[in-house]
């Protein structure tokens, strides 16, 4: 499950998103994550994931390959579900043990708040997955231009988000070889009680973070080598070009947002 993660992880295409300049797909990512929250009915809902299959469409991506993909993070995303479920009071008693209720604003808040955490997810995927991590990074500079006048190092903060996000699906490669590596010789991970499957993690976290550690000194060594002393005295080799597909694409997004709080009034 691990090594099929896709968070992170950048598939080259010729899709409509994967052509939209980076600087207009982190605008319309960073909308949307406004634009979810106007949504508080199920019409607002079913708009919003009807939105997001029609991103997923125009990305050239299969729904069951998102889902495939994410599925280790929706499971967390379902703790957000049971939590609501267990501890939001209001509306009609379903289910009385006694010791806990279930109540039907319970299990409403619990759908609507895990659809919103899943269309976050989904959407920042897919903005990973249509965007190299060279183009991110490039972006993400571009956009805090203005907070280099207050000496923000936008270049170093766009350097390591984008390395950051680089490193996620090499990490989670590296967990399901040692993991498999540990099974060979005998480890247990999903069998026994919970302390001894917790006890045997820790031969996988200790040649995780030595290998994170030994990754990390491997690239700081050759980035030195090929002279990287920060964003002073380098230009910029791929200029981003703003076309009129990125406008459209960035005014489709507002005006789905005023729909959706339409539709919320």
């Amino acid at each position: 499950m691990l090594s099929k993660m896709l968070l992170g992880r950048y598939i080259p295409g010729n899709s409509l998103v994967h052509g939209l300049d980076p600087r207009a797909k982190i605008l319309m990512v960073l909308m949307f994550m406004v634009i979810v929250f106007f949504a508080n009915h199920w019409t607002g809902y079913v708009l919003l994931i009807l939105f997001v299959l029609l991103i997923t469409k125009m990305a050239n991506l299969r729904v069951i390959f998102l889902f495939n993909g994410l599925k280790l993070i929706f499971i967390i995303i379902l703790f957000t579900f049971f939590m609501h479920l267990f501890f939001t009071k209001g509306g009609t008693v379903l289910l009385d043990a006694g010791f806990f209720t279930i109540e039907s604003e319970g299990i409403i808040t619990g759908i609507y708040i895990t659809i919103r955490l899943m269309m976050l997810v989904v959407v920042t995927t897919i903005l990973t997955l249509t965007t190299s991590p060279i183009d991110l990074t490039d972006a993400i500079e571009k956009l805090g231009t203005p907070l280099k006048k207050i000496k923000v190092p936008m270049h170093e903060l766009a350097m390591m988000m984008s390395i950051s996000l680089r490193f996620i699906p090499t990490l989670m490669d590296e967990t399901e070889k040692i993991i498999k590596a540990q099974s060979a010789r005998g480890s247990t991970f999903m069998t026994g009680p919970l302390k001894s499957r917790i006890r045997a993690l820790v031969p996988v976290f200790i040649p995780l973070f030595i290998s994170a550690f030994k990754r990390a000194e491997e690239m700081a060594v050759a980035m030195e080598v090929r002279g990287y002393r920060g964003e002073e005295g380098r230009t910029t080799y791929r200029v981003l070009k703003w076309t009129k597909k990125d406008t459209f694409a960035v005014i489709t997004v507002i005006l789905f947002g005023v729909i959706l709080f339409l539709v919320r009034q």
